[in-house]
């Protein structure tokens, strides 16, 4: 994986480094785990899910925040950039995006602004994110679920909008999990 990845993770250590250092170190190890398991997707879209995963976040960069949503954010930020118009589209609808957009009142503006792609590529970025910790850490996904929880409280927006993703959420992980295991599931 080449001038991709390597722009990719150099455009999110510069906005995100030194500006938000615990944001990086969960980048940084999620785009490692999107290297470890790009065999779940097909050869030809491996290099998409690795920039992607290092990019997913950006839209958290202090300089990007417009809409305060950092799905959308990033990808419009992206787009702007001349950035791949397939990797913008996914970061802004990584890891069920579309839910918490429509828990913020942004769902029309997101599915109008960015088409939303349904493949092994979007699960196994979940995958990457949702197993991820903040720090870096590896999880379950149940368990990073339960931080996520913890971490915003019960009444906060987040908090809804996971409890709203959990289904499509560990499904994902569970079809990028078949799917190294070498069982092909109907998307």
């Amino acid at each position: 994986m080449a001038a991709l990845v390597d722009t990719a993770r150099e455009v999110a250590r510069h906005l995100l480094e030194t500006p938000l250092p615990r944001r990086w170190s969960h980048v940084q190890a999620v785009a490692a785990k999107a290297d470890r398991i790009s065999e779940a997707v097909p050869s030809e879209d491996r290099e998409v899910l690795v920039a992607s995963a290092w990019l997913h976040d950006v839209g958290y960069s202090p300089g990007l925040v417009d809409t305060g949503f950092h799905s959308l954010d990033g990808g419009r930020w992206l787009r702007r950039e001349g950035f791949n118009e397939r990797i913008a589209a996914l970061v802004a609808h990584h890891s069920c995006a579309w839910l918490e957009a429509d828990e913020r009142g942004l769902g029309a503006v997101l599915a109008a602004e960015f088409p939303r792609e349904k493949t092994a590529v979007t699960d196994a970025l979940c995958c990457a994110d949702m197993t991820t910790g903040p720090d870096g850490q590896d999880f379950e996904v149940l368990d990073r679920l339960a931080e996520i929880r913890s971490r915003y409280g019960p009444e906060h927006l987040v908090t809804h909008f996971i409890d709203r993703a959990e289904p499509e959420m560990v499904a994902a992980v569970q079809r990028t999990q078949r799917r190294l295991a070498g069982v092909r599931q109907p998307m």
